[in-house]
């Protein structure tokens, strides 16, 4: 479970590479914020308010953007999060895209093409289901991967160690990139507990109606538990940066991790300084005339 966490400062769960990240320092649950499912709905609901009204000055504004990117264990609520983080925000000022499995025509391509393509116009909140860190995660816990599938030529992968490093280089280079470009890129890494995995996993299988959900792979992939935990620790450690920065989140209470995750999204908006821009020059200065002729097309 890791060392108690602090329940709203919402600091206290995002790193910035000032200093190592240990998943043993950080817990999986903590204290409820809520009172009763009732208050969690109403400050959601509070705080996804917010966000939508930033979201719409970012629109009007032009200028910058904002990338969410959310990484986890399967069942430890990704879909969950997003859809109710985005429930009550302008469809038109949102883009979410999942990442599956590259396809033929990915393959073909370096890992960050089909990403590229993908990224969030300015004045829109781009939200990543699973993302281009898959390639240091999935891939670095079966690097079998690189070989087979990948399609690199054989003295690029000989030393696995150097083209996982070569990764995290690209990848902090890619956020560097999208910052300096006005897109400001947030990770969320859901910190879901082996135990509350495994509780999950069984209740979609004693519910027919989350049959649909279940895949044998979620089972495969718990047998490299501590793989993915090494590799989650190892990303965090050389991709979190300032201007990128990852929020570890408790994810056992998934209203927790929901309230946790609007509220460092609506920070970072709010640390955008977005504004309504200025009316044109135009505009300012045949303001009357222009109401004279409104006026008068209405008579």
């Amino acid at each position: 479970m890791g060392k108690k966490q602090q329940n709203s400062d919402t600091d206290a769960y995002l790193y910035d590479g000032s200093k190592p990240f240990a998943l043993a320092d950080v817990s999986t649950r903590i204290d409820p914020l809520y009172d009763s499912k009732k208050d969690y709905r109403k400050q959601l609901k509070a705080i996804v308010s917010e966000i939508d009204e930033l979201q719409a000055l970012m629109n009007a504004q032009n200028r910058y953007g904002l990338l969410l990117v959310f990484q986890a264990m399967d069942a430890a609520g990704k879909d969950g999060t997003i859809r109710r983080l985005l429930t009550g925000v302008n469809p038109a000022g949102v883009q979410v895209y999942s990442f599956k499995k590259p396809s033929e025509e990915e393959l073909d391509h370096g890992y960050l093409w089909r990403v590229i393509q993908r990224m969030p116009e300015r004045g829109r909140i781009g939200v990543f289901n699973r993302s281009y860190y898959e390639e240091v995660l999935v891939v670095r816990v079966h690097p079998e991967i690189l070989t087979r599938y990948q399609r690199l030529p054989k003295e690029l992968t000989g030393d696995t160690d150097a083209v996982f490093e070569s990764r995290f280089e690209q990848i902090r280079n890619f956020e560097s990139y999208a910052t300096s470009n006005g897109i400001r890129v947030v990770k969320f890494f859901l910190n879901v507990s082996h135990e509350e995995q495994g509780k999950r996993l069984l209740a979609r299988l004693e519910d027919p109606a989350k049959h649909w959900k279940f895949s044998f792979a979620d089972v495969d992939e718990r047998e490299y538990w501590n793989d993915y935990m090494n590799a989650f620790e190892d990303c965090i450690n050389a991709t979190a940066s300032a201007e990128a920065p990852w929020a570890v989140i408790p994810a056992d209470d998934k209203l927790n991790m929901r309230l946790l995750v609007a509220k460092i999204v609506l920070q970072h908006l709010k640390q955008m300084k977005l504004s309504t821009p200025p009316a044109s020059e135009r505009l300012s200065q045949e303001m009357d005339d222009i109401i004279g002729r409104i006026k008068q097309q209405s008579v």
